[in-house]
């Protein structure tokens, strides 16, 4: 599936929270045949870790699904290791980004593709340090995955000068965050994507880059909506466990 190319474009509203709650959708299609099987929630969300945020006004980037990948799935993403490199590899002009955005558009093979009722959007600018907004929550079949791309098809930016900023995601590619999780019998995953744009050396361009080690996977009892009566799991235990190596 090819992404939407990015637009861009300025007057947008500063400290605007849309909230996915009224609009998220349990998974239907697919799964409306699966009656009986065990199941469980991935509730998503999304934040912002500082970088380069400081130069924007408002930075609104909207989703409109999202992508998991099973077991044997190919992400599609060629260098996952390359993901926090500020530059890019530019030498100033923004070549190389033009590069990455003429890459190969092979759809990746296994991927499961789940899109929202309605796109959600979120500030960035607003998500910085603890703060998070829920994008979507649904129910799956137990199970478990190797990655979470985000679908992202418009990202408008403003600096704090007023202008307008550009910004791309890599390769008009899906945002991956290569974390694994599960979807567990009567609990509540909940995986937080964390990104950020990042300057494109000298160029007044950006790249909206995953950031691995601020990705954020817990499990909560489904029974309750309270996060905080769990301990939240990041991303360097990988098995989805307390600190003391107790499930939840």
């Amino acid at each position: 599936m090819s992404d939407v190319p990015i637009d861009f474009g300025a007057g947008i509203r500063r400290r605007t929270y849309l909230k996915a709650s009224g609009v998220l959708a349990v998974a239907t299609g697919g799964l409306a045949g699966c009656v009986g099987r065990a199941s469980g929630t991935l509730a998503t969300s999304v934040t912002d870790q500082p970088v380069d945020i400081g130069d924007f006004e408002s930075l609104v980037v909207t989703i409109e699904g999202i992508w998991l990948g099973p077991e044997g799935a190919v992400s599609g993403q060629e260098d996952p290791d390359d993901e926090g490199d500020e530059d890019d590899g530019t030498d100033g002009d923004g070549d190389d980004a033009d590069e990455d955005e003429e890459e190969s558009t092979v759809e990746p093979a296994g991927r499961e593709y789940h899109e929202f009722d309605e796109p959600q959007q979120a500030d960035l600018v607003e998500l910085q340090g603890e703060e998070t907004q829920l994008i979507d929550e649904r129910e799956l079949d137990v199970g478990e995955y190797e990655f979470l791309q985000l679908r992202v098809s418009d990202v408008e930016g403003t600096l704090v000068d007023g202008g307008e900023a550009t910004v791309d995601t890599p390769g008009n590619a899906p945002l991956t965050f290569n974390e694994p999780f599960e979807i567990r019998e009567n609990t509540r995953t909940a995986f937080t994507a964390d990104f950020a744009p990042v300057r494109q050396g000298r160029t007044g361009r950006y790249l909206l880059r995953p950031v691995p080690e601020g990705i954020d996977v817990s499990y909560h009892d489904a029974d309750t909506d309270d996060d905080t009566d769990a301990d939240d799991t990041d991303a360097d235990d990988t098995d989805g466990e307390n600190a003391d190596g107790t499930d939840e």
